[in-house]
């Protein structure tokens, strides 16, 4: 299947990473500080400095974490300096919900490129756009796996942005936390620009296409092989 979704390996694990960005069909890489976490990164820094040794062209995304705005710019200034193919992620809101307008407009005049991340509302979208007009080139990250955890269709609003985003050509938008492959289908239809996955969900990628009795097929074999495996008996 030729998609034209161009797929971004959400994650903070150095080997699932690298092994990601040996793969020809991966375009970049997000990180966000809980993955980071969950992976056991100690040293946010050197994490990146060491991943960014490796993969230095292709696009990656790393998040400031204060929640104070003037410490926003600050961290993002740093982020910024470690390479010419880092985005930094900017949270739609601090804590308190205060929208980061002002914040990321002031580093896109600068010309350092945004990643606006954690959006999940239109609203969020129409007020955060026009401050990236001016950015060299920007992405906002549309949790559309949490839209349909709250039981809503993320699809009407992801089409939706998209329009909005037809005068905004700088501006990627990117498909975020999607919850299956076939999300990256979906992702694909809309023209949506983006969707980053975790590496779960992007190892599925051979399955695309595949013919449904041949796969039923190998179900009802890996069935049968672990109940030989496991010794059961009735």
């Amino acid at each position: 299947m030729n998609l034209r979704v161009k797929l971004f390996a959400d994650g903070a694990d150095k080997d699932g990473m690298l092994e990601m960005y040996k793969n020809p069909l991966i375009a970049g890489f997000t990180t966000n500080p809980t993955l980071m976490k969950k992976a056991g990164v100690k040293d946010y820094a050197a994490f990146a400095h060491d991943i960014l040794s490796i993969i230095n062209d292709k696009p990656i995304s790393f998040e400031v974490f204060s929640d104070d705005f003037n410490q926003m710019y600050k961290q993002a200034e740093i982020i910024a300096s470690w390479g010419k193919n880092v985005y930094v992620k900017i949270p739609i809101t601090n804590t308190k919900g205060e929208y980061s307008y002002d914040l990321v407009e002031k580093l896109s005049r600068k010309g350092i490129k945004v990643n606006v991340t954690a959006i999940l509302a239109y609203e969020q979208v129409e007020k955060i756009v026009p401050a990236l007009k001016d950015s060299p080139g920007a992405y906002i990250s549309i949790f559309a796996g949490r839209i349909a955890d709250s039981g809503r269709d993320p699809l009407p609003i992801m089409k939706k942005c998209l329009e909005l985003l037809n005068n905004y050509p700088n501006i990627e938008q990117i498909w975020a936390s999607p919850r299956e492959l076939y999300n990256v289908v979906q992702a694909d239809e809309i023209g949506c620009h983006i969707i980053t996955a975790t590496n779960d969900i992007l190892k599925k990628l051979p399955l695309l296409g595949k013919d449904l009795l041949e796969y039923s097929l190998e179900t009802v074999k890996m069935f049968y092989n672990d109940a030989l495996a496991a010794g059961y008996q009735i």
